[in-house]
């Protein structure tokens, strides 16, 4: 089985990391030269590629390794205490190998935590302090533009292929999950003008994005807090906003990816969309469990009572969605028969692509306090058996789609010939993939082609163009 001789990519299970930022721009001689370290989640790398923007207009160049720069930032990520602990050893490691580094990010808000740890980095600001991190870095390392050469591409810097881009509508979030603390960091919801951005996406498609990937902290309260303000013929309500985007791909291909969206009953208006084709037949909800009193001790702003009943009604308007979720097991006072409860559900919702993580405590948060934390091999426990439903899930839901025909934009082709896609139900890094492994001659990584599933795993597809 082909499966089993090809690397099998099963969805990652952190729900707060991004694809590896990549850097391939050489320098001049003499360039002053950052380098940067992109840690957490897209919106983090979104950040990341802003930043590095700015500089590149300024005349620095990127570089992608500690020992050809002249100074180095760490974007963080302070989502979890694991990934906080992964923050402090990136800090570290950038101190050992180059020893002048910046930090920002969302552990920036804790800088008396940094420097507890690296007393000596340079300079710490939090999420999306643009400015003064491009202060940090013009006191590490002054710039030396020249004009001549240092020519900036109209799409600014980006940290991941050409043929797909993350696209952020709004920073922030009014929500007080127990567990979280990203409001405290990023703060309250800001959404940015539609106008802007359906600017940004133009940008991006002229410049050959073949995929939009539309994050935020909460993607459908979008325009809320500015009242869903309408400028320049553009409102900013997320199902207009879909909208949109969507005519942006008229007569080319275009893929719109929705993500972070929790499953507000205004929601059910962005599947006709999907249904007509304008965006992907994709929702990524954090539905984080389905017992009401476990939903209820997290502080969470929907209740799954009506979930299933809207699951079903997504699907008769539009059969072919995708529902992507993250899951949270062993959350403080989840009894056995709560837990039971989410699994049920898992059987009835049957969810498409699932990513799942044990509580942690979190610095900072409220649920910290609550009573009757569950131990850590229970946890462990319970994240198994929920993992090995999910699985199972998976497994027969991919093994349905062999024979069908699809279309899949092709993100890599190895030097063996073997090309490595993306169905519309994947997006990247945290869902599966579709294999072709022959036939790929004259395939073009960002390609859009159809293909035929001959083969199901696990996670993974395997198909071929040429089969009829």
């Amino acid at each position: 089985m082909r499966a089993m001789t090809h690397p099998v990519n099963p969805p990652n299970l952190r729900p707060d990391l991004a694809p590896k930022a990549r850097f391939s721009e050489p320098k001049r001689d003499g360039q002053p030269t950052i380098g940067m370290v992109s840690l957490g989640c897209p919106k983090a790398l979104v950040d990341s590629e802003r930043i590095l923007t700015r500089l590149r207009a300024e005349g620095y160049a990127i570089s992608p390794d500690y020992a050809g720069a002249d100074a180095v930032i760490v974007n963080t990520c302070g989502f979890l205490d694991s990934a906080k602990a992964e923050s402090l050893e990136a800090i570290g490691e950038a101190l050992n190998e180059n020893g002048r580094v910046i930090v920002t990010g969302c552990l920036g808000a804790e800088e008396d935590y940094i420097r507890g740890t690296h007393p000596s980095v340079l300079a710490v600001t939090g999420p999306h302090q643009y400015e003064q991190v491009l202060d940090a870095v013009h006191g590490a390392v002054p710039p030396s533009p020249d004009p001549f050469v240092d020519l900036l591409p109209a799409t600014g810097v980006s940290l991941t292929p050409r043929h797909y881009s993350y696209l952020k509508i709004s920073e922030g979030c009014n929500h007080k999950c127990k567990f979280c603390i990203i409001p405290d960091m990023r703060g309250r919801l800001a959404s940015r003008p539609a106008h802007a951005v359906v600017r940004e996406a133009e940008k991006l498609v002229e410049a050959g994005v073949k995929e939009l990937l539309v994050i935020s902290q909460d993607t459908s309260a979008y325009g809320v807090d500015i009242k869903h303000a309408e400028d320049r013929g553009h409102r900013a309500h997320i199902t207009d906003l879909a909208r949109d985007l969507g005519a942006l791909g008229a007569g080319r291909d275009l893929w719109v990816r929705l993500h972070y969206v929790y499953p507000y009953p205004h929601v059910r208006q962005l599947i006709p969309l999907m249904a007509d084709g304008l965006i992907l037949p994709y929702l990524d909800i954090p539905f984080q469990h389905a017992h009401p009193d476990v939903l209820k001790r997290m502080a969470r702003p929907a209740a799954a009572s009506k979930t299933l009943d809207e699951i079903a009604a997504w699907r008769t308007t539009c059969p072919d969605i995708t529902l992507r979720s993250t899951f949270i097991v062993g959350y403080p006072g989840e009894t056995e028969a709560e837990f039971q409860t989410l699994l049920d559900w898992m059987d009835e919702a049957q969810l498409d692509r699932v990513g799942c993580f044990q509580y942690e405590n979190v610095d900072g948060a409220r649920s910290n306090d609550l009573p009757d934390h569950v131990p850590a091999e229970v946890k462990q426990d319970r994240w198994d058996r929920f993992m090995q439903k999910a699985q199972a899930i998976s497994e027969a839901k991919l093994a349905a789609k062999v024979g069908q025909r699809m279309d899949v934009i092709i993100d890599d082709i190895d030097e063996d010939g073997i090309a490595t896609c993306r169905t519309k139900a994947d997006a990247p890094e945290i869902d599966g993939n579709l294999f072709i492994d022959e036939g790929t001659e004259g395939l073009k990584v960002g390609e859009i082609v159809s293909v035929e599933v001959d083969e199901a795993g696990e996670y993974d597809l395997w198909g071929r163009t040429n089969h009829v």
